[in-house]
């Protein structure tokens, strides 16, 4: 062999040395963020399990307390949502207006300490505690669709405050309106969530209705978490 094919032959092994280094060390790295893909995911999956586990204990803990009580309320609760729904309107609220009926106020003195009492356990997992009021599509006969949606977002929003305001200023609290104070949220919604029927026609009775949702943390965790992994990687 001629000194150069020699030195040629050389050169074309040192290269392809080098090309081997770089591709041991790009699979060294795709093993290491596969591992630690896993581990996040593994440690993201225990969230979601607890997750669902707070979910179908929170369910069962507001089922349990209420399930005597929800036909007389003309009421219901939703196991997706956590959501206790009070649907009879003629119970609720004078028509077009944001005072509480009395019957409604009976309701609320037995309801709502017994509600925060139930949830008082589940503190820790709790974001929110949302007061949320909806109405139907219709305001008066005369008003257009746009003028109607605002008003009756007038009319949620003061109807929402009215039932928390009453709700908080409640005796039998049990010590529970500190905690319940950072957590509560009254919402009006107007008709932005409206219930149909199975041919997608607007239920303006149960359409018009108050709901009191929890909000679990689990969602901000992950959140957390995801956030937190990245900064330690953009540390490192």
């Amino acid at each position: 062999m001629s000194r150069k094919r020699a030195l040629f032959a050389t050169r074309e092994g040192e290269d392809g040395g080098h090309w081997l280094s770089v591709s041991d060390l790009m699979a060294g790295l795709m093993m290491i963020f596969l591992f630690i893909a896993i581990i996040y995911m593994r440690q993201v999956q225990k969230v979601i399990v607890l997750a669902d586990d707070t979910h179908t204990a929170i369910y069962t803990a507001l089922y349990d307390e209420f399930k005597d009580d929800l036909s007389k309320w003309s009421a219901e609760i939703d196991p997706e949502t956590m959501t206790i729904r009070f649907n009879e309107p003629d119970i609720l609220f004078p028509q077009n207006s944001a005072a509480l009926r009395p019957e409604f106020k009976v309701i609320l003195v037995d309801f709502f300490p017994r509600y925060v009492r139930t949830l008082d356990v589940f503190q820790p997992d709790i974001d929110e505690i949302r007061v949320e009021g909806h109405t139907s599509s219709e305001f008066r006969s005369e008003t257009d669709e746009t003028n109607a949606y605002f008003r009756n977002m007038d009319l949620s929003q003061d109807r929402t405050r009215n039932v928390l305001e009453y709700c908080l200023q409640l005796e039998n609290l049990d010590g529970n309106s500190l905690w319940l104070k950072e957590k509560v949220a009254a919402v009006g919604l107007s008709s932005a969530r409206l219930i149909r029927d199975e041919n997608e026609i607007e239920d303006k009775e149960r359409s018009r209705r108050v709901e009191f949702t929890v909000k679990t943390n689990f969602e901000k965790r992950i959140i957390e978490q995801t956030l937190a992994k990245r900064a330690r990687s953009a540390t490192q």
